[in-house]
């Protein structure tokens, strides 16, 4: 790994400046990749996860990959543009100019995670590539034969000194993040990322975390009934909810928390009539998580909670190895349930009860900040309330999951969910160097401001203007 990340180095500094042609040809490269091996991919997901929808690879891996890639083909020259900025009067009038050049850091470092193993590769790439860098990606353990695809392909499309794909366990993981990279960008579980930014500290790394986290759903007052269940059931069963922003808890007046649930089962049913055979729904990537699921399920339901288990065909589930599972709804949750203590990245949907839209909100805001928050409803001054009185890396109104998939808008959490953020123009930003450049006038400033000793009137005059009073 020091060898490929000492090449991909001295090429990229014997490169520079990158041209544009250059990063847009890199761009167009990654997508044929990922276009040219498109059925490969979807065979080796499923094989990886037991069974993983086709269509959904198709549209979140594949679509998914090209799409921001596409993006920044499109606006890169506008990105990579300096940008000129305002200087102090009167300088401006005597000549100075200032502006920002973004220019590449140099290689990238990328840990993908297991649940979107190509889109998760890819898109960062767009913002690597169109920032001008080279790459270094590890692949995830869980996910094999989608990482042994990665590395069989990728010298068709790339030189090793651009992109290099590294594969393996825990210690290739640790020994990855501990290279000097110029810039290391992890995606996976808050407690994986802890140990991530420990690594990357010794060589001062600048790190991008995206995290996860319980991100809530709020429903508030006007909401929908049928499109919040439809809408929920969608992004909770949605690659079988093995998504860093799955909804992962429901906020629903007391009311309502009834037919919201009654709501959710009869979507649910409705987008799965079948689940074991039914070729649109995911399995659970491996035995430990299914098991770690089964587990939690059964530690709510030994403390007090009631389990809804959505099987609309009554399947047996208990005589097959596939690790399907159905969703479970799981109402008089408490603290004291592991549900409600970790992010849960599977089918199960703990509903909470709640009188009041500050008790809702008081109820995220005692959780760590949420990578996602999704509000359902129809009152302005009650939206305006959850969105100013929480804070959370993203949100959705009256969906879920979405602001991810907005190219234009920073992709990020915040505190436990994550740390800094990246797709379209910040992603560009963020695996870029923002070189700040002045150019002096021709006049003596110095003189003029008052720096240039003897010290006399030209400096008291000059603190006099910058403090006032």
């Amino acid at each position: 790994m020091k060898d490929i990340l000492s090449a991909q180095r001295e090429s990229f500094m014997a490169a520079l400046p990158e041209p544009i042609s250059v990063r847009k040809d890199r761009l167009k490269r990654a997508a044929a990749m990922i276009r040219d091996h498109a059925d490969r991919f979807c065979d080796a997901l499923s094989e990886d996860f037991g069974h993983r929808s086709r269509e959904q690879s198709m549209v979140t891996d594949i679509g998914g990959s090209i799409s921001p890639i596409n993006h920044a083909l499109k606006h890169l020259d506008k990105w990579a543009r300096p940008e000129k900025r305002p200087v102090q009067f009167p300088l401006g009038l005597l000549g100075a100019k200032a502006w920002v050049e973004y220019q590449p850091k140099g290689v990238i470092g990328v840990i993908a995670p297991w649940n979107f193993p190509v889109n998760l590769v890819m898109s960062p790439l767009a913002g690597v590539f169109a920032a001008g860098n080279r790459a270094m990606v590890k692949t995830s353990e869980f996910t094999p034969v989608t990482a042994a695809l990665f590395e069989e392909i990728v010298g068709r499309y790339f030189d090793p000194t651009e992109l290099a794909f590294v594969s393996g366990g825990p210690e290739i993981g640790k020994a990855f993040a501990e290279l000097p990279f110029d810039h290391l960008l992890f995606t996976g579980a808050t407690g994986i990322g802890r140990h991530i930014l420990h690594a990357a500290a010794d060589n001062l790394t600048p790190v991008t975390l995206e995290l996860g986290g319980k991100s809530p759903v709020i429903v508030g007052k006007g909401a929908d009934v049928k499109q919040v269940s439809e809408r929920v059931a969608m992004g909770k069963m949605l690659n079988a909810g093995q998504i860093c922003l799955a909804p992962d808890y429901i906020l629903v007046p007391s009311d309502q928390e009834g037919a919201v649930v009654e709501g959710i089962k009869n979507a649910a049913t409705a987008m799965y009539p079948t689940l074991l055979s039914n070729p649109d729904y995911t399995s659970i990537v491996n035995d430990r998580h299914f098991q770690r699921l089964n587990e939690w399920v059964e530690d709510a339901r030994a403390k007090g909670a009631t389990v809804d288990v959505v099987n609309p065909a009554g399947e047996d589930f208990g005589s097959t190895n596939s690790r399907k599972m159905p969703l479970h709804i799981v109402r008089d949750v408490t603290d004291d349930m592991t549900l409600m203590q970790e992010e849960i990245f599977g089918p199960i949907l703990p509903v909470r009860r709640y009188d009041g839209i500050d008790a809702a909100i008081g109820e995220v805001n005692r959780r760590d900040r949420p990578l996602g928050l999704y509000y359902f409803g129809k009152e302005e001054g009650e939206r305006r309330r959850v969105l100013d009185r929480t804070i959370s890396g993203g949100v959705t109104i009256d969906d879920v999951i979405f602001h991810v998939s907005m190219e234009d808008l920073p992709f990020g959490g915040v505190g436990p969910s994550g740390m800094g953020s990246y797709h379209g123009l910040d992603g560009f930003r963020t695996f870029s160097h923002a070189k700040a450049v002045y150019q002096q006038s021709k006049l003596d400033v110095a003189k003029i401001a008052g720096l240039k000793p003897p010290y006399g009137d030209a400096a008291r005059k000059a603190v006099a203007r910058q403090i006032g009073g």
